[in-house]
């Protein structure tokens, strides 16, 4: 019975090695970082999501690209990351059509997707923010708590010298708390890696979804000669 009570799960942590001790506290940090960055990260993209629908459907619906600029400029402290593509591929269409003198050469054309395209880069280096994190854990983690397992289980087979009859009573306990450090680095590392997949995939979706607004704005400003209006 004494053995089954120093097998317990904080009794095992508290009578691990610092060394083994330190490791857990690595992997616990990280698995707390990795949470929250999921669950930010969730909200943010969900929001972006939804904000991409509602600004295709007003897009769609809308005919008048100066009066859609105007309400995104109004509302830019609320605009989607579409409407802050839109924006800037827009201001700069408007200001080459001035030049131009109501014309919109295909230079020109694409001086606005150049700029769509800035816009675009900033937006999507602003939504896979902290996902290199995600991979890092996922990928690390692992690897962390399989050496505090082996430097763990090192240790329990060095004091199994000082012993003289080496039993499973005088072993087991050095060898669980060693194997904890392995649950800790999974237990940090699986989160990790799904977030950063699921958030990779719908990244992946919204990318295509820019890249196809981009197209469309372009031949709606070639085509539209109210276009240099400003708002």
């Amino acid at each position: 019975m004494e053995v089954s009570h120093n097998m317990g799960f904080w009794a095992l942590i508290g009578n691990a090695s610092f060394l083994v001790q330190l490791v857990m506290a690595i992997l616990l940090g990280m698995s707390i970082m990795s949470w929250w960055y999921i669950f930010r990260k969730m909200f943010s993209i969900r929001e972006t999501l939804q904000q991409t629908d509602a600004f295709e459907a007003g897009f769609v619906e809308n005919a008048s690209l100066p009066v859609l600029y105007e309400n995104e400029v109004k509302s830019r402290h609320r605009s989607a990351s579409l409407g802050r593509i839109f924006v800037a591929g827009f201001r700069e269409a408007s200001k080459l059509r001035k030049i131009g003198r109501g014309t919109l050469s295909g230079t020109q054309l694409e001086g606005a997707r150049r700029a769509m395209r800035a816009a675009y880069q900033r937006e999507m280096d602003r939504l896979e923010s902290k996902l290199s994190f995600l991979a890092t854990v996922g990928s690390v983690s692992p690897y962390i708590g399989l050496f505090g397992t082996v430097w763990g289980i090192m240790n329990s087979f060095r004091g199994l010298a000082n012993v003289g009859q080496a039993t499973l009573a005088s072993v087991a306990p050095g060898i669980a708390e060693a194997l904890i450090a392995t649950a800790m680095g999974l237990f940090a590392a699986i989160p990790a890696v799904v977030g950063f997949n699921h958030f990779v995939r719908n990244l992946e979706r919204l990318s295509t979804r820019f890249d196809s607004f981009m197209e469309e704005l372009s031949n709606r400003l070639q085509g539209e000669p109210d276009a240099s209006e400003e708002a």
